[in-house]
């Protein structure tokens, strides 16, 4: 959730749409510290609809919510749903003996919640966790010294036969631990001298009317690493629309549903399992106590009694936020003095198609400089590189803009009111979150310097809507018997990458973006030759839409794009990926042609439809697609079968065959057939999916390379040795270009091989 949830997006347009049409023009006109200070006088009638909302976010430590999660983990321990388990253990930090401890968990329970806790991450893999876990149990009952009562016998028991399976290794093998370095020595690489993170193959250029962008300065082969950046600033999205934190209930009901926030570390995004939460809200959660304190150290102390603000403002004003406290108010404050400096301005309105370009380079020590670089003429991940982003004041409507002011108004009144403006101000360290101080002043001004603070988060949230990274992730979907590991891309997080968005945008981009924890690495997804611009895909791409859709979208950045994409298939009228997603004609299967009522290509048909049912159509047959999965999930692998046939019989009356439907179709047909083991009908309806893949994205497209992937893992499975191992190739060679030699699926894919060629020469021979 990028904005504000939807009722305060609805009372802040209330709130504008009564204001005297004057001071709407103030506010429209008004510079961001003008605007903010006007905001002050304006939010005080809307503080109180805020603070009801806000109550809807459970971010407090609640002990009823720690004995349900615990008897909620007991049920989903029950139903062997382990991931479930463990995840709702942790809820009450059961991660450790001391944690559970110092939190007042009774000792006499320990050891059997423990146990359990062992049990979960043995059926997980996790064989050295498990076994530490047991030892500490072990210690425990010796400790205890209470051996000889029947619940203590059952005990020993059950940790004789836990401690057996570890040794006979009857469990999974230990999950691989996330490759969290992203330079590796198997790669070359010679950093640039003048951007931090960027490839010397690579220059900083700039032009009135492309702003600052990177080109080649040397030929680029497919797979070159070009660009490593560590995240300036990042925060994790709770999850896809509203957050589900967020109840509209006065029940009280604790949600049990999987987010994000409950997966990854909400410090450096990892992967987590047993999470060590904070010590001040039920919000945020770690995966180690050095995360933890860190996080504290650098932000979340004074987050942390904002958890409910920020999560019903949204992710943006909370990455506004994050990002001031990291740069501290010495950094801002001199930055936002010096954008005040109206001879500063045109360095910045010009990038922004201003009007005086050859004001644009400063002449400081007879230098010419880029926007955003230091005074060295270096362009590093700095904060002053953040604060050089463009934030289109003058083109975000007065509306938005309106929203955003009276949302930093809100934090940092709330900043002030608990008595954190010091903090914020001066870095000076604090308590835990237990022990904040909810001390503080209330007024309808901010004091000077928190203006200064809240003039540098305005700026930061507008900046947002062109500048925002999404940080994503391969996130494996919970379905079948895990025989085929079955993955999609996931918005993990929202951050400030300030050398990555000096990359144009593309609808044919010549990169390839990937990520692990917060650091982003950029790869040239084909031959770059020198002198050619690097391009990013901010989006809409040729393969997935047609240009006026593409253009539609990509207006959000305040651009119309003309990337050679969309300049030849508006000369050439020709809109291939229209044609492939386009309907057919229910009555005989030729091609349905018009915008808002369609009709049969077929002369001798004639017949018609609105776009509108046909689209309804679509979204009728996505809807039974999903509810097959949903079988699937549920171990009803005939029924799923059964229906998604019958969507595949549907789709062929209204859709074009090379439609990218009747290929999800085909993906999902696979994946069923997989879970029931039946590995050549999995292969062949794969082979289908793959063909119209190939169609949409090319041959070399990373899409391509996640596509063999699951084949080369049915190949694997079904024992088509020979076959197997081409498709390993292949995918190696696509996902290496893409993902870099040590992604994780490329490891898969080399465990894979490897294993195919230790067979004995008789059993290769055969196949």
């Amino acid at each position: 959730m990028a904005l504000p949830v939807e009722e305060w997006r609805r009372s802040a347009a209330r709130c504008w749409a009564v204001l005297e049409p004057a001071l709407r023009e103030r506010l429209a006109a008004a510079p961001l510290g003008e605007a903010l200070r006007m905001g002050c006088g304006l939010f005080g009638p809307e503080e109180a609809a805020l603070q009801r909302l806000c109550r809807r976010a459970r971010t407090g430590k609640e002990p009823a919510a720690a004995r349900f999660y615990r008897e909620e983990g007991n049920r989903q321990f029950g139903r062997c749903c382990y991931r479930d388990a463990v995840r709702l253990y942790s809820q009450v930090c059961l991660e450790d003996i001391a944690r559970a401890e110092s939190h007042g968990y009774p000792d006499r329970l320990l050891p059997k919640v423990l146990l359990r806790k062992a049990e979960c991450l043995l059926r997980l893999g996790k064989l050295q966790d498990a076994t530490d876990t047991l030892t500490a149990v072990e210690n425990k009952m010796t400790v205890d010294g209470i051996m000889t009562s029947p619940i203590h016998r059952m005990l020993l028991k059950k940790l004789s036969q836990l401690k057996t399976e570890i040794h006979e290794g009857s469990c999974p093998e230990p999950a691989r631990e996330a490759h969290g370095d992203i330079q590796r020595e198997s790669e070359i690489w010679e950093e640039n001298g003048s951007i931090s993170g960027a490839s010397s193959s690579l220059s900083l250029n700039f032009s009135t009317e492309r702003g600052r962008h990177l080109v080649a300065s040397q030929d680029i082969l497919p797979g070159q690493n070009l660009l490593k950046e560590k995240a300036f600033v990042s925060v994790l999205c709770p999850g896809e629309g509203d957050s589900l934190l967020l109840q509209d209930s006065s029940e009280t009901v604790w949600d049990t549903r999987v987010t994000n926030a409950d997966l990854y570390c909400h410090h450096c995004l990892k992967q987590l399992l047993a999470s060590i939460p904070c010590c001040g809200c039920s919000y945020a959660k770690y995966c180690s106590q050095n995360c933890a304190d860190v996080a504290w150290e650098q932000y979340h102390r004074t987050e942390c009694p904002l958890g409910a603000l920020l999560l019903t403002l949204g992710v943006f004003c909370h990455v506004a936020l994050r990002t001031v406290l990291l740069a501290g108010f010495s950094e801002v404050s001199r930055l936002v003095e010096w954008s005040r400096d109206d001879s500063n301005k045109d360095l910045c309105n010009a990038e922004a198609g201003g009007e005086h370009p050859s004001e644009v380079l400063d002449t400081r020590a007879g230098r010419k400089v880029i926007p955003g670089c230091n005074d060295n003429g270096q362009y590093q991940s700095s904060y002053q590189a953040v604060f050089n982003l463009l934030p289109h004041v003058e083109k975000h409507s007065p509306e938005h803009k309106f929203l955003c002011m009276l949302s930093i108004v809100a934090i940092c009144k709330k900043l002030q009111e608990t008595g954190l403006e010091a903090a914020v101000l001066n870095g000076e360290s604090s308590t835990t979150g237990s022990e904040q101080k909810t001390c503080g002043k209330t007024s309808d001004e901010l004091s000077p310097e928190l203006m200064i603070m809240a003039e540098a988060m305005l700026r930061h949230v507008l900046q947002l809507q062109c500048n925002a990274q999404a940080i994503t992730v391969m996130q494996e979907l919970e379905s079948g018997d895990g025989a085929v590991v079955n993955k999609k891309p996931v918005r993990l997080a929202t951050a400030f990458f300030p050398v990555l968005s000096l990359l144009n945008h593309s609808c044919s981009p010549n990169i390839s973006v990937s990520f692990s924890g917060t650091a982003a690495t950029v790869r040239a997804s084909q031959p770059i030759p020198s002198g050619q611009e690097i391009f990013h895909c901010y989006g809409p791409h040729r393969c997935r839409m047609r240009v006026a859709e593409r253009q539609q979208l990509l207006s959000q950045y305040f651009f119309e794009c003309r990337c050679q994409a969309c300049l030849d298939e508006l000369e050439s009228d020709v809109e291939s990926v229209s044609m492939r997603n386009s309907f057919c004609c229910p009555s005989c299967q030729a091609s349905m042609q018009g915008e808002e009522m369609l009709c049969c290509s077929n002369e001798a048909c004639a017949f018609s439809v609105s776009r509108e049912r046909l689209s309804q159509r679509l979204l009728d047959l996505q809807q039974q697609m999903e509810k097959a999965l949903e079988l699937l999930r549920d171990s009803k692998a005939d029924e799923a079968i059964k229906m998604l046939l019958k969507c595949q019989i549907d789709a062929r009356n209204f859709l074009s065959p090379e439609h990218l439907l009747m290929g999800e179709l085909e993906d999902h047909l696979a994946q069923v057939y997989a879970t029931l083991g039946k590995w050549q009908e999995a292969a062949r309806h794969l082979g289908r999916s793959i063909q119209l893949v190939e169609m949409h994205h090319g041959p070399s497209s990373v899409e391509m390379g996640h596509e063999l992937f699951k084949l080369a893992q049915i190949l694997f499975n079904g024992f088509a040795v020979s076959e197997a191992l081409s498709t390993i190739q292949r995918a190696e060679e696509i996902l290496s270009v893409h993902c870099g030699p040590q992604s994780t699926q490329i490891q898969e894919l080399q465990e894979m091989k490897t294993c195919l060629l230790e067979l004995p020469r008789s059993i290769l021979q055969r196949t």
